[in-house]
């Protein structure tokens, strides 16, 4: 996929994983959320060993649910909602099978401009319109995915020297800045919805 390195999960096997193969790095996206990032991004690597085989877009699409369900569940779990996730990254093998030919790198290499890029991240299930924006960070930034108009598909993520999503996580120090300016943006945003209720904020 590319020469560079991820450092997501902050473990090496899966790490390793998210940088060589593009349908981990989507479940990994597809899985950061309501849980600990380095969770979210070594999901792909226990959900690889638990299938015994490499991730296959095609496999995981034709999978019975139900079975997709319970490897998502065995302990420890992939994600603290197993049955929602399951069928999150099915559905988003299931449409890069249907529109990709099953080829997840596909979505980027011949996406030609940021916008369509940002377009079909935004298509796929699983991704928002934050999401998207932070995904096309990523492959900018760390991988050097940069069709033009790229920065104004990442929005605020693709500014150079922010901390603020997985786009900039390029070992633990940065991950634990990412982590803060996170729980920062969550405060303040508690603390504006406290004022807008009339409550006063705990101090």
């Amino acid at each position: 996929m590319a020469a560079a390195m991820l450092h997501l999960s902050q473990d090496p096997d899966a790490d390793q994983l998210l940088s060589d193969d593009p349908l981990a790095l989507f479940i990994g996206m597809v899985l950061d959320q309501q849980i600990p990032l380095e969770w979210a991004f070594s999901g792909p690597l226990r959900l690889k060993q638990r299938l015994g085989s490499r991730l296959d877009a095609i496999e995981i699409a034709e999978m019975d649910p139900d079975a997709l369900v319970k490897v998502f569940a065995e302990r420890p779990a992939l994600h603290r909602f197993p049955g929602s996730n399951a069928k999150r990254v099915q559905e988003l093998c299931q449409a890069i099978v249907e529109t990709y030919d099953g080829d997840a790198a596909t979505v980027w290499t011949t996406a030609k401009t940021g916008d369509e890029l940002w377009r079909r991240m935004k298509a796929l299930p699983g991704f928002g319109d934050q999401k998207a924006h932070i995904f096309v960070a990523l492959l900018a930034k760390q991988l050097g995915v940069r069709p033009p108009g790229w920065e104004k598909a990442a929005g605020p993520y693709g500014q150079p020297g922010t901390t603020m999503s997985a786009a900039d996580i390029t070992d633990p120090v940065s991950l634990a800045r990412v982590r803060a300016w996170k729980q920062e943006k969550k405060a303040a945003a508690k603390a504006e919805a406290a004022t807008s209720s009339g409550t006063p904020s705990k101090t």
